[in-house]
């Protein structure tokens, strides 16, 4: 593997009783948001050959917008994403080394946590994106992490070359 992905899931309904935190769909501000991504990840050749994505419907429906966009990607949905912590998320990764771009479609704080994991491992190659990264993961946004070359998954080999948001992009 050279290239991993990590991308949170766009924005949702707030939770409110009666709604399962599962079942929570996206809003008109996340659909749109997630289809702007997809097409930033496309004009910045961030294209994954795995996408490892949640089960939970939030996940899904920000699939669906990167779908169009990634039609030769292989999508293996994860029912052990959803709420996954780093070591967790660690392991399924390392499962699809295979592949050349891992994308990993998901959750916080588990996300989160496993980037600045990673930039505390391996560092950054761009300080801004590492600025960004180290504050705050939030919704919509992607993350790229780079290997120097292909091979198995080693966590402290994969540097921090970009970060994307959805409020930078609309």
């Amino acid at each position: 593997m050279k290239r991993l992905i990590l991308m949170r899931h766009a924005k949702t309904e707030p939770w409110t009783e009666g709604v399962e935190d599962h079942g929570r769909a996206l809003t008109q501000v996340g659909h749109h948001a997630a289809q702007v991504t997809a097409e930033n990840l496309v004009r910045l050749d961030w294209q994954p050959d795995v996408a490892l994505v949640s089960s939970a419907r939030r996940t899904r429906e920000t699939w669906a917008h990167l779908k169009a966009c990634f039609t030769q990607c292989q999508l293996v949905i994860e029912d052990d994403l959803y709420l996954a912590g780093e070591r967790h998320i660690l392991e399924l990764i390392g499962q699809h080394a295979e592949a050349d771009t891992v994308m990993v479609l998901g959750h916080n704080p588990g996300l989160h946590d496993m980037g600045i994991g990673l930039m505390r491992e391996a560092g950054f190659l761009e300080h801004r994106a590492a600025m960004r990264l180290s504050t705050k993961f939030p919704t919509g946004a992607a993350a790229l992490f780079e290997a120097a070359e292909p091979g198995p998954f080693i966590a402290a080999h994969y540097r921090l070359t970009g970060f994307i948001r959805p409020k930078d992009l609309i």
